[in-house]
């Protein structure tokens, strides 16, 4: 009877039971498979049931529920404390999650193969077995590596560059690389750094205008193909696994491969862009305009500027009107996004409508 029902998708009580994509598709065995779609479709099941259902043995059964269990699949009922795991009765969880849960971990399985052959690809025609005993050393754990970077911070003297590939950039790792970086712009070191796009709330992009504020430069692109650090063109250092940070880095001294290392960072972040900029081209003031704008983000009026400047009232309109003109946009607000995306002045905060400019000069 048991058969019967799962051949035909019934429930014993004639009800068609969920439709179930096939978990094999996820790396699980078929065993786990059906294991699964028994206890959706009829409720917990002791192991020993189960297999007798399917007229599988009690070891594939055993290994199927261990599968389906390190998947989030299933989850024990006990009968108490004393009772034998062979006592146990399964239940399967929802379909949908149990689907969401599997397709995440798969998706984290390709990002850390995707990861391993970006890195890969990076290091590939460097001849490591080439290299000069001591050019190469491990650093086994992400704490060491830290304190290492750290002392590389400290002797630096002309340029630091950097790739952080990470697609969350977190409110702690900035908060901890600022100080270094201050540390280093105040020493007169120049440093540039890439990164990716931000998909955390835009922490990265927090990050990329405090660094500019001190004197940094900061470049997004679209992939990048390692986490690297290069010190003064002489050491590089990077994971020893990209896809856990936990296993330590790898430092290179050899001047052959720094010096692939630094085609490497050099090749991306000629592709890269400021983010602060949005694709905008920089725009070029006057120093009128310039001492205009300044007001008018300080929150003068047309008036008050004009008065400051020494000027008329249709002389700062007639300027607007220029900018405008120049830049290609419509009116006082989006001449402020504008100029706001390319640094010249603040961004302008998000309330009411854009304001036009007065019909006398909107009309000219």
């Amino acid at each position: 009877m048991a058969a019967t029902a799962l051949d035909t998708g019934l429930t014993p009580a004639g009800v068609m039971a969920p439709a179930i994509p096939t978990l094999t598709r996820w790396g699980l065995s078929p065993s786990a498979d059906l294991v699964y779609r028994t206890l959706i479709a009829f409720g917990p099941r002791t192991s020993e049931r189960a297999g007798s259902e399917l007229g599988l043995p009690p070891r594939r059964v055993r290994e199927a529920l261990d599968e389906l269990a390190a998947a989030g699949a299933v989850r024990p009922l006990t009968a108490g404390a004393s009772s034998r795991p062979s006592e146990w009765q399964w239940r399967a969880n929802p379909v949908r999650a149990v689907l969401d849960t599997i397709t995440k971990r798969a998706h984290a399985r390709l990002v850390r193969v995707d990861a391993w052959q970006r890195h890969i690809a990076a290091v590939a025609d460097i001849d490591w077995n080439s290299l000069p005993t001591g050019s190469v050393r491990r650093l086994p754990t992400r704490k060491i590596a830290r304190r290492r970077i750290t002392e590389l911070i400290a002797a630096e003297r002309h340029e630091h560059l950097a790739i952080n590939p990470e697609e969350v950039f977190a409110a702690d790792a900035a908060a901890a690389a600022l100080p270094l970086d201050r540390q280093m712009l105040s020493r007169g070191i120049t440093l540039r750094m890439l990164g990716l796009p931000p998909n955390d709330g835009d922490q990265s992009c927090a990050y990329a205008a405090e660094l500019a504020s001190l004197g940094g430069e900061y470049r997004e692109a679209r992939e990048l193909p390692m986490k690297l650090m290069v010190f003064d063109r002489s050491t590089a250092l990077f994971p020893a696994d990209p896809a856990d940070f936990e296993s330590g880095a790898i430092e290179v001294t050899d001047p052959n491969a720094v010096g692939h290392l630094i085609s490497v960072f050099r090749k991306f972040w000629t592709e890269g862009r400021d983010p602060r900029r949005q694709g905008v081209p920089p725009i070029v003031l006057s120093q009128r305009e310039q001492a205009l704008v300044a007001l008018l983000a300080d929150g003068h009026s047309e008036e008050s500027a004009a008065a400051q400047m020494g000027i008329s009232r249709r002389t700062v309109l007639y300027a607007l009107r220029s900018m405008m003109d120049r830049i290609g946009v419509e009116n006082r607000f989006q001449l402020a996004l504008i100029l706001g995306a390319t640094g010249t002045a603040p961004l302008p905060a998000p309330y009411g409508e854009p304001a036009d400019l007065p019909d006398e000069v909107s009309q000219t």
